[in-house]
């Protein structure tokens, strides 16, 4: 049974293999073709220091994520995110590979943004808007430039030094939040905010923003109005146990990712906003790629 590092997966992850694969992984999900509960998250410290177990089972593997989540880590140098992901299969229940997890979750966040993305915001979207700096605004970029062209980029982040650094790294703009989403066509919220830094009243009109931060059910990043347009979430139990910005909105909940994905609901026009709390079933998918980019390898 191998272990793959951080490195291993970074070499063998490409975002045009798993954007897919997230999509047929969601798809899986909202068929009631995978078995997982919500995530059981352990509180160490609150607002500080979280642990969570995943486990799922899907027709082609199953396994389960061990995540840390320690968002008091920002600005230390460390990662708010680590995480490891055992890989088995279903069929016979042998272990197939245990991997690092933290790129895992990365990368798997920004391609299921990408694949709503690719589903619902406008096929002419030219202006992205990044409200955060971090690991998940990186990707992001990088996702979301497989499903769309953007011809401007915009940052904001709560410290100005951290969107200036991003900005000379990716070609961005800084700006100040309102400037930054006004006149957008897709806008990302990637933040530990535990309040909302994203206004409904800065949104255009067919916007799409993917909110990714967040993830716990008394934090929020999106106030009412943005929670006021079409609302799609990648799992309806997850997000009514842990997203605040669905909880204390009370949103109406349009559809399941998968639900879009499968043609069991429409994809929706006008302004639309992706809640993404992640779920079990993306990290096998992931770590199911992984493992068979190795074996084609050897």
């Amino acid at each position: 049974m191998r272990y793959f590092t951080e490195d291993d997966v970074r070499r063998l992850l490409r975002w045009d293999e798993l954007i897919p694969a997230m999509e047929a992984a969601l798809a899986a999900f909202s068929r009631g073709r995978v078995i997982q509960p919500v995530r059981n998250i352990l509180t160490i410290e609150e607002g500080k220091r979280y642990v969570a177990a995943m486990p799922a089972i899907t027709e082609e593997a199953m396994g389960a994520k061990l995540v840390s989540f320690y968002p008091g880590n920002a600005g230390s140098g460390v990662h708010t995110h680590h995480a490891v992901i055992m890989l088995m299969r279903t069929d016979t229940g042998e272990p197939l590979a245990v991997m690092d997890g933290r790129l895992i979750t990365e990368m798997r966040t920004a391609a299921v943004s990408a694949a709503v993305t690719k589903h619902v915001a406008a096929p002419d979207a030219r202006v992205l808007a990044l409200i955060g700096s971090g690991v998940q605004a990186r990707a992001h970029l990088q996702a979301l430039a497989q499903v769309r062209r953007f011809e401007e980029v915009r940052v904001w982040s709560r410290t100005p030094e951290h969107a200036r650094r991003f900005a000379q790294a990716h070609g961005a703009i800084g700006m100040e939040a309102e400037d930054a989403v006004r006149g957008a066509d897709v806008v990302v919220t990637a933040t530990a905010a535990l309040t909302p830094v994203l206004k409904g009243a800065w949104l255009k009109p067919g916007a799409h923003v993917n909110a990714v931060g967040a993830p716990r059910p008394t934090w929020r990043e999106l106030d009412d109005d943005v929670m006021a347009h079409t609302l799609i979430v990648d799992s309806r139990e997850a997000v009514l146990k842990e997203s605040g910005d669905v909880i204390l909105s009370k949103a109406k909940i349009f559809a399941e990712a998968g639900e879009i994905f499968t043609g069991l609901k429409r994809a929706p026009t006008g302004t639309t906003v992706f809640k993404s709390v992640g779920i079990a079933a993306e990290d096998i998918a992931a770590a199911r790629l992984v493992h068979a980019a190795a074996m084609r390898e050897a």
